[in-house]
Formats: C-alpha cells, sequence, structure tokens
C-alpha cells in the first residue's frame, strides 16, 4: 500500500500508589499494577508537558508515574544481558558527548551485534531510571499490532477499523482499513502543531470523557475527511491511539499487560515499563511510555532480530519499509508502520523533545537516545543524530 507524500511531514509527538498484586510465577508474563499520582493530572491543552519549562520536563521525564496515571509492567523474567563490546574510537565518542551536550540529552547508548559499545548519562539521569518517550511508543504499539495479528485477533492490515470498533461507522473513519490507520493515510483531517494549544493533537486528551467511550472515539467522531482514504498522509497521534484501542479490543487486555507478555518478556526488559493512560483508562496508544535507556536498546535489538515468535515472519520488514514515500520532497525518507525509515534501509522511532531509537540493520546497530531538547521539534538535531548514526555504520566494527 505505498503512496506518494501528499502533505508536509511532521515529526514525531507528542507516582505513585501502587495496587498489590502476588507476585507473577516465573513462568507467568511480568504482572501489571495500576499507579496513580497523588495528585489527578489535568489533560487541559493549557496544562500540556508541551508547554513546560525544561526544569519542569526535566524533572517529569524521569518520573512520569509521579505525574500521570498509568500502568506499570514489572521487569522481564529473564533479562536480556547486553556484555560489553569495543569501545567506539575517541574520536566517535567525543562527537557523540558533544551532541548530547549541545542537545541536553539524557542517555545515549549504541548497541553493536548486541553488544554495548557506547553508553553515557547527562542531566543528571541514572541508569537504573525511565525516560519518557513520547512518539517512540508508536513503534511499541505497531509491534503490539503485528502480535495480534500473529495471535489471529486481528485478520490483517486490511481489515476494516469499523469491523472492530463499530462506534465509529458513520464517521470519517468509516471504510479506512487497519493498515490505512497504521500510515496514518485515513484521509482524515488533523493538526499536529505541538506550539499550538488550540491543534488537535493538544486537544485530543482534554476532550470530556464519554461513560463507556474511549476518549479515542470520541475525539475521532469530531473529525472530517479531506481525502480519500489511502491517498494522503499528514502524521496524526490519534491515528496510533486508535490503533492501541484496535489491538486493545482485539486482544481484550490492555495494551501494557498485552506488551507484558509480547514485548517486556521476549525482550528480556530490565526495568520494566510504565505506560500512561487517558482520562477513559486507556493506554495512550501515541504516546508516553517509561523505559530504562538500556531497555529501549534492548526493544530496537528485538526488532533488528525480528521478535521471534510474537509477530509473524517478515512483520518488521513489512512494518519498517516505506509504505509511504516523502519523495521527491526528502529522497529516502518515508513512513511504515508508525515507523520512520531513512535512507540506506535503516529505519526508526522517535519523538519529540528528542527521543529516538533507530536501527541500521545491515550493521546489526541500534542507537537509543533520550533527551530534554529546548524545543518539541528540532530538524538541526534530528539530522545531526542520523548524521552521527551514518557515521557509526560507516565505521570498522
Amino acid at each position: 500500500m505505498r503512496i506518494f507524500l501528499a502533505a508536509s511531514a511532521a515529526v514525531a509527538l507528542t507516582g505513585c500508589a501502587t495496587s498489590t498484586v502476588p507476585p507473577a510465577a516465573s513462568d507467568a508474563p511480568p504482572r501489571v499494577t495500576q499507579s496513580n499520582p497523588a495528585t489527578a493530572p489535568s489533560m487541559a491543552p493549557q496544562d500540556s508537558i508541551l508547554f513546560w519549562d525544561a526544569d519542569r520536563r526535566s524533572a517529569a521525564f524521569r518520573a512520569m508515574q509521579g505525574y500521570f496515571t498509568g500502568l506499570n509492567v514489572a521487569p522481564a523474567n529473564e533479562v536480556r544481558q547486553l556484555p560489553e563490546g569495543n569501545a567506539l574510537s575517541q574520536t566517535q565518542q567525543d562527537a557523540l558527548r558533544a551532541y548530547m551536550a549541545k542537545t541536553d540529552a539524557a542517555g545515549l547508548m549504541v548497541l553493536q551485534d548486541g553488544k554495548v559499545r557506547f553508553e553515557d548519562y547527562g542531566l543528571g539521569f541514572r541508569s537504573d531510571q525511565r525516560w519518557t518517550s513520547f512518539s517512540v511508543a508508536k513503534s511499541f504499539t505497531s509491534t503490539l499490532l503485528g502480535a495480534a495479528i500473529r495471535d489471529g485477533r486481528i485478520k490483517s492490515v486490511d481489515t476494516l477499523v469499523t469491523s472492530i470498533l463499530p462506534e465509529l461507522a458513520g464517521t470519517a473513519y468509516d471504510g479506512v482499513t487497519v493498515g490505512q490507520v497504521a500510515t496514518m493515510t485515513s484521509g482524515v483531517a488533523w493538526n499536529e502543531d505541538y506550539s499550538d494549544p488550540n491543534s488537535d493533537v493538544a486537544k485530543m486528551l482534554a476532550v470530556a470523557p464519554v461513560a463507556g467511550e474511549s476518549q479515542a472515539v470520541t475525539y475521532a467522531k469530531s473529525l472530517s475527511r479531506e481525502a480519500p482514504a489511502g491517498e494522503k498522509w499528514v502524521y496524526k497521534t490519534l491515528e496510533t491511539n486508535l490503533l492501541g484501542l484496535l489491538v486493545e479490543r482485539a486482544v481484550g487486555m490492555p495494551l501494557a499487560e498485552y506488551a507484558a507478555s509480547k514485548i517486556v518478556e521476549p525482550a528480556g526488559l530490565e526495568g520494566g515499563m510504565f505506560w500512561m493512560q487517558d482520562l477513559t483508562g486507556g493506554n495512550i496508544a501515541g504516546c508516553c511510555i517509561s523505559l530504562r535507556l538500556s531497555d529501549y536498546a534492548r526493544f530496537g535489538q528485538f526488532v533488528l532480530e525480528g521478535g521471534g515468535d510474537v509477530v509473524p515472519q517478515g512483520w518488521f520488514a513489512e512494518a519498517t519499509a516505506p509504505q509511504v514515500s516523502f519523495a521527491p520532497r526528502a529522497p529516502g525518507f518515508g513512513y511504515g508502520y508508525q515507523w520512520w525509515t531513512y535512507p540506506g534501509g535503516a529505519f526508526g522511532a522517535q519523538g519529540i523533545f528528542g527521543q529516538a531509537v533507530t536501527i541500521v540493520p545491515e550493521k546489526n546497530l541500534v542507537v537509543a537516545v533520550v533527551s530534554n531538547w529546548p524545543t518539541a521539534t528540532s530538524n538541526a538535531y534530528r539530522d545531526e543524530f542520523r548524521a552521527l548514526v551514518g557515521e557509526l555504520a560507516a565505521s570498522p566494527n
């Protein structure tokens, strides 16, 4: 379902009382518990984290469960070990540290052949702390879509959205497929301006909850179509939220619970996961997973290796291929199933304020970075990061 770009590309988006649950058996998935902040969070657009100052963001990014309601997933029963590999050259290390200082990065890790070649931290962040992901979470949701297809809960990406979410019949999403939501080619009009408190992305989590209805559905019902389904790409975080709801409805459990057995355990995540919820209790599929830096890298390695038997064979080859091409405006760049695609076969997950997991399959390379950029988006910082990854990929092991 590859199409050509028809709209300007956007950059990826965007405590606690914990319930007591008996410990999981060693052969059971990591346990999932509810987490609530001491003070109920505000989802009003003017209170959005998009408009916080740098110090407030820095404090929150490493402790999201202290600010927002969500689900905690315990660490994997079998943690994936990340042995030390050959250290990068001093010149390479210096370049990475200079980039970290320039961009307010909290941590950066380089894996090659599954081994750590570089790891460093800034902003007082530690290796045993979690940092939020923003839209890096979209690629986790895409992986859970693959798992739901592998499990036979969703037939294929050609399944109609309304066959799983019948409440969207008669809305702008009538006639749209799961794959068109995954590639953000639904044709539904949307504004993803992170600097505008009146944009759709700023308002979608502030919409008044409707009893028995997901906030994603409530907001989706207010939208209109601007193009035929499958013909125009517009970056829409709501569509990832809908994708997550599709998976939740199909598998009959919260995304975080499904992720416990489909990502946290098979990827061997050492620090578990926190996944934020909206005002109606659903995990926010397009945003706000918190992991350790090393676990973002572990996720990247899991994807690089194909996901084992969690997803259909060849899923990641399809999901990380340019289903949407940004040529001729940006030759070599595109968008897959919630993954950004780059020249030379590289691909990645990325989120506002400088979060990224970039994978170069040809070099068996994974680079993860978490940050607190001064602004939500920066093409210059993204370009510089991709250039650094390219230089790493071009150098001998």
